[in-house]
């Protein structure tokens, strides 16, 4: 397998096409799965805010005064209001914000960012990022994988990871297969889109580097079920349940 960085792409501004940008430097084949970073997806895409422009209501400014409290740091209950426009439901208020972001993933501040946005103040997760895969995986004739980063629970370090996708399953599901042992494997299921997403992050890397769409080649499915369950459903993810329980000590 093969993993390398479009060259060469500009700074990316709304209403660019993004498909065009990559054909117009690299000869994709069919079967390459084309990962691109949500904060490009989203400067096309137009996901850009001024703080001038937000008023932070009530629940926003009680956010920001009680995460101050509790971290000794100045928080602006404006980005404390966009985050929560940004999320479907706040999982932890403190000692930092902890969302659910309207297409089901879960992460910090609604995944939206502060760094690399040259003309605004805040850039914002694509409002449908599996949507946003599909368009392009129809333009460019491949797989496409949208990526973000994030943290881990239990483990130091960010990770890629894929927040969309499309013209691949997000999972390779092993259940009902054997091992090298004859045993039936009961709860492998792979999260391929993650593990791409990964990869292409090892490329891309983070900071200044401008290489935000990395391609996989020569990857392969393989002959097994799949699946596009990605983003655990409340009922049963036993965290979750648990982090709603549980209120940080004042």
């Amino acid at each position: 397998m093969e993993v390398f960085a479009v060259p060469d792409l500009p700074e990316i501004r709304a209403g660019d096409d993004l498909a065009s940008l990559v054909e117009e430097r690299v000869e994709l084949r069919a079967d390459d799965v084309v990962c691109v970073a949500s904060t490009v997806v989203s400067k096309a895409e137009g996901r850009t805010m001024d703080l001038a422009d937000v008023t932070a209501g009530e629940r926003a400014r009680a956010v920001a005064e009680r995460l101050e409290a509790v971290t000794g740091e100045a928080k602006d209950p404006r980005f404390a209001q966009v985050v929560l426009e940004e999320s479907s439901a706040l999982l932890l208020e403190a000692p930092f914000l902890l969302t659910q972001t309207r297409f089901g993933h879960v992460t910090v501040n609604a995944g939206i960012d502060r760094s690399n946005v040259p003309e605004a103040d805040l850039l914002l997760l694509p409002e449908d990022p599996t949507a946003s895969a599909r368009a392009l995986s129809e333009s460019l004739g491949t797989p496409v994988v949208v990526t973000d980063t994030c943290g881990r629970p239990f483990r130091h370090g960010q990770r890629g990871v894929a927040i969309g996708w499309a013209g691949l399953p997000a999972s390779r599901d092993w259940r009902g297969e054997r091992d090298r042992d004859g045993r039936e494997l009961g709860v492998t299921v792979e999260a391929v889109v993650d593990e791409l997403a990964a990869a292409a992050n090892l490329v891309s890397g983070e900071g200044s580097g401008g290489t935000p769409v990395v391609v996989v080649r020569d990857f392969d499915f393989g002959d097994h079920a799949g699946s596009d369950a990605l983003f655990r459903a409340r009922e049963d993810d036993l965290v979750r349940q648990a982090l709603e329980e549980w209120e940080f000590p004042s």
